[in-house]
């Protein structure tokens, strides 16, 4: 079901794709097109976030043919994909690193929408780059600051309270300076569920962003979550990405190694934590489509005096440039 959704996202993205399914649904012929962008709206389907079909956008909207401005409307906060609060403290912040910037890099939070049936709304919007900049980007830096959001649809505006409490008191610990906003949405733009939960960003001097977050279980589904749990857990996972550290946090490292890959002929470098499956995975779909390798050094805590072990991946760019942006 959400498969089908982001192939019909996809569809709308592109100019001139041809896609195939068997009847049985178990192979897909896919002939790409150009990518096109414009203004458009699409419905995600309820059993995937919002953020599962933002990622795939996220890679795609610097090469359009014209600016992607996009409404996406499903479910906002779940426990399976990055949230959209997520996507937004960290994701754009690395896309300014390789030179995708403006006022027009933005994703908006119209509506909020907890599983299962969702009902939130939030807007994406991209500007076009002929080029990206290739990055040297080692050194994460020491945090000096927490920021976070604790929001709470359809349920007393107080368990938004009761985490950001819980979640204060094993970080002020660390650091005086959090900052963790109480966001209560009521009526029309509170979805269709009822729930809860946080994301919790750590900043560097560097301009490293790690995040980690937590929502409840779903309306009829597991046990009950306590906030004041949900909170101390989402700050214990925030420390536990400290502590894994790197200049990129675990969500979006693919992110930063697809942007490198398709970089300048030049070098970059970037500090990541430890590899997640996931982005293992993505280095050898690199290696099958672009026939790149990175060079992996893996740094000791002992040589950084801090956190888990780190791995610095340096590569050099295919030289990309996107031929579908419209010379003006």
């Amino acid at each position: 079901d959400f498969e089908a959704s982001f192939i019909r996202l996809i569809d709308k993205v592109t100019n001139g794709s041809r896609i195939e399914i068997n009847q049985t649904g178990t192979s897909l012929y896919y002939q790409p097109g150009l990518l096109y962008g414009g203004s458009l709206e699409h419905e995600c389907s309820p059993s995937r976030s919002i953020g599962y079909y933002l990622e795939g956008l996220l890679c795609l909207a610097p090469f359009m043919k014209h600016p992607l401005k996009i409404v996406l409307r499903g479910v906002t906060n779940d426990q399976v994909d990055p949230s959209v609060d997520v996507l937004k403290a960290t994701a754009l912040p690395l896309l300014k690193k390789f030179g995708i910037d403006g006022e027009s890099l933005e994703i908006k939070i119209n509506r909020r929408g907890m599983p299962p049936n969702g009902g939130g709304e939030i807007v994406f919007s991209c500007p076009v780059r002929k080029v990206l900049q290739p990055i040297q980007f080692t050194d994460p830096g020491k945090i000096k600051r927490i920021r976070g959001t604790a929001y709470s649809v359809r349920v007393s505006p107080q368990m938004a309270n009761r985490m950001v409490e819980s979640a204060r008191s094993i970080l002020n610990k660390f650091l005086p300076d959090i900052y963790i906003y109480t966001d209560h949405m009521k009526g029309a733009s509170s979805g269709k569920s009822p729930g809860f939960g946080m994301c919790l960003t750590a900043e560097t001097i560097n301009g490293t962003i790690l995040s980690a977050e937590l929502a409840s279980n779903p309306q009829g589904q597991g046990a009950a979550v306590l906030p004041e749990e949900l909170g101390q857990n989402c700050a214990k996972l925030l420390l536990e990405e400290v502590y894994r550290g790197g200049c990129v946090d675990s969500t979006n490292q693919s992110l930063a190694l697809l942007l490198m890959t398709l970089g300048q002929r030049d070098v970059s470098k970037v500090l990541l934590g430890p590899l997640s499956p996931y982005t293992i995975e993505f280095l050898r779909h690199l290696r099958s489509f672009f026939q790149i390798m990175f060079k992996i050094e893996t740094k000791t805590p002992e040589e950084e005096h801090m956190g888990g072990e780190k791995v610095l991946m340096t590569c050099v760019g295919v030289g990309f440039s996107n031929l579908s942006k419209t010379i003006r």
